[in-house]
Formats: structure tokens, sequence, C-alpha cells
């Protein structure tokens, strides 16, 4: 193989490899996440970092960061933190955004 040798080598249980190819085989779950499956999952089998983040539709530097979060927090690791993304404009009961309802 070209390249650098990377420190980072992912060892899968039994357990976690079936969740990951669920993901990934999926139609219902969120393509961020089929994406976070794919790069674990191609570096677990021993793909290269620029092979898998292809393959998963990611860069290189991405592709490092998932791999990194999931080395330390497992499959806990690969959901979105919460906050992200736009904030409501309206709120969900109704109303106004200024907090004045309308009759």
């Amino acid at each position: 193989m070209r390249g650098r040798k990377s420190k980072l080598v992912v060892l899968l249980t039994t357990k976690e490899r079936t969740q990951l190819e669920h993901w990934r085989r999926s139609s219902t779950t969120q393509m961020g996440l089929v994406r976070r499956a794919t790069m674990i999952l191609a570096v677990a089998d021993a793909h290269t970092f620029t092979e898998a983040a292809k393959s998963a539709g990611l860069t290189e530097k991405h592709g490092r960061k998932w791999v990194n979060r999931f080395l330390t927090q497992r499959l806990d690791g690969l959901a979105d933190k919460p906050g992200r993304g736009r904030k409501p404009v309206f709120p969900p009961g109704g109303g106004s955004a200024h907090g004045q309802n309308r009759l």
C-alpha cells in the first residue's frame, strides 16, 4: 500500500458491526449516519482513509474526525451532537415569533 500508515485502528465487536451494517442498509437512516457507518466499516476492513472517505462520500479530514470520535465514544459518538442546525423561527405551539398571539 502506498501512503502513510495510520495509527488509528478500528476493531469492531460483532454487535457494533451488525449495528453499523444495519444503519448502512436501512432506507430510513439519516444520510449522515449512513456515511459515518460506511466510513467506520471501511476502515475496520483495512481500507486506507482516502479510499474509505471516498466510498463514504466524505473528505479525508472529516473521515478521520468520525473515526477518532468512534474510537473514543464507540457507536454513541456517531450521532449528531444536539443543537445542530438552524433554530426555529416560530414556536411549535403556534403564535407569532415575538410572543404575541394573533386572533
